[in-house]
């Protein structure tokens, strides 16, 4: 364990949960898990923090959850996600001429010059929350990654920026702030999912990060190395629920229960004669429902997010013949069953999933490799890049904290009380035409052996 390095810990805002994970990187430069927490959110919508304090109940509840894991932990300052409907992106262009023109190019330079964009018009209401240098250009050379030892007059670069609302930020800040807690940064969520997942080959082949979560799906596209393109698409695994709970007619429990046990998002690959039987409510008789009904449902959703994401590829000029990473699914909603041949049907793009085991060192439990937390790992590994490129100001003592006994195996699970366990669902295979057929085919057999045995 390197206890050199600082413990950073995300916070990851969400419409379904909000997690805190707590990561240190170890000498391999990978991240030791030392803290880890979650609870059910309820504040938050599409999101966005709509209840500020039932957010700070959930914040406080994951906090708890993730210093019952470690309580040598000290959790102060939090890299926070951002997403929601209102976040934007805008392409811009900033030059500067040098004063010292015999000189190489400075960091100092560069940092002037992407200060500079914090001052580009936006609408009112709306507040810049990340601005990411895209490629340089030195005089007449372009397309330089990285310009710092060049020389020359003049230097500029292409900028993508990220605006946010007003109001939804300062939502977010309050409820940290309200939680005991500092946000040290927000960081927008496609781009800390894209960290948590994605490696340097991904990077250079071009790929599109799909974060599919309860309120939101996120989108970060990168092509030759740069970040092209960000959005935040306003539908998720939320909307699913809600439509399998209106067009099936059951409770928001029984639709997510359905959805997570059942649910595909091919309906051609359900079977037509499977059903689910759901318990009647008070004293009603029970409810059939059709598995591959369920699978229409989920289809229609999940293939208008899809259709979504082509839309903003073709917006940016990346159609299928340039990311030749395809895409990559990640979020809590990617763990649908065949979402990953929907992908590829829909956007004619290869698709997997993209677990965040990426950066993390290994013996950890098998939870935290989940889809679900790619957003909260990623921003440990967003703090991690603040950190190595003395973005901000870290301590410069940091306490050693080894790694629990509880994330390094898999945790018992636990027992609930029988009163407690929600009745399962079972799903019945109904007999076709054929299958009665064959039945009645199989007993005439039987019955004419018989006689014949009764004969001899």
């Amino acid at each position: 364990m390197n206890h050199e390095q600082p413990i950073i810990v995300g916070l990851d805002i969400g419409t379904t949960k909000i997690a805190a994970i707590a990561g240190r990187k170890n000498e391999y430069g990978k991240l030791e898990i030392l803290g880890f927490g979650r609870a059910n959110s309820n504040g938050v919508q599409h999101g966005m923090v709509l209840n500020i304090d039932q957010t700070i109940k959930a914040i406080e509840m994951a906090l708890k959850n993730c210093y019952d894991s470690n309580p040598n932990l000290e959790i102060g300052e939090v890299y926070v996600g951002i997403a929601g409907h209102h976040i934007k992106s805008l392409q811009t262009r900033g030059d500067i001429v040098r004063q010292s023109i015999e000189e190489e190019i400075r960091q100092e330079e560069i940092d002037r010059l992407i200060a500079d964009q914090y001052r580009t018009y936006i609408p009112a209401g709306d507040q810049i929350i990340d601005v990411i240098p895209q490629e340089f250009t030195v005089d007449n050379f372009q397309n330089i990654p990285n310009p710092i030892g060049y020389s020359g007059v003049k230097v500029g670069a292409n900028f993508h920026i990220i605006t946010g609302d007003k109001n939804a930020i300062r939502n977010i800040n309050r409820s940290v702030e309200k939680a005991g807690l500092q946000t040290k940064d927000l960081v927008l969520q496609p781009l800390a999912s894209a960290a948590a997942v994605m490696c340097d080959q991904d990077l250079e082949a071009g790929v599109a990060i799909v974060d599919i979560g309860g309120g939101t799906t996120d989108l970060a596209v990168f092509y030759e190395g740069i970040l092209k393109h960000t959005a935040v698409i306003p539908f998720g695994g939320e909307n699913i629920t809600n439509d399998i709970k209106t067009g099936l007619g059951v409770l928001k429990t029984q639709a997510e229960q359905m959805k997570v046990q059942f649910g595909s998002a091919l309906s051609d690959e359900a079977k037509a004669n499977a059903f689910i039987t759901i318990p009647g409510l008070r004293g009603m008789a029970p409810k059939e429902i059709s598995v591959k009904n369920l699978a229409a449902i989920i289809q229609a959703r999940m293939s208008e997010i899809m259709d979504f994401v082509t839309y903003h590829l073709k917006q940016v000029g990346l159609d299928t013949r340039m990311l030749n990473g395809g895409i990559i699914l990640t979020g809590g909603g990617s763990q649908l069953k065949h979402l990953i041949q929907l992908t590829e049907y829909v956007t004619g793009l290869n698709a997997r999933i993209g677990y965040p085991n990426e950066h993390l060192a290994s013996g950890h439990i098998d939870e935290l490799a989940k889809p679900m937390y790619s957003t909260c790992i990623g921003l440990i590994l967003k703090g991690y890049n603040d950190y190595e490129n003395k973005n901000k100001q870290f301590e410069e003592t940091f306490k050693k904290v080894t790694v629990p006994e509880s994330l390094q195996q898999e945790p018992v699970d636990e027992v609930l009380d029988i009163a407690e366990e929600p009745k399962p669902m079972k799903v019945k295979q109904r007999k076709t035409l054929k299958g009665f057929m064959d039945g009645f085919k199989n007993g005439l057999i039987d019955l004419f052996k018989e006689e014949e045995d009764a004969k001899l």
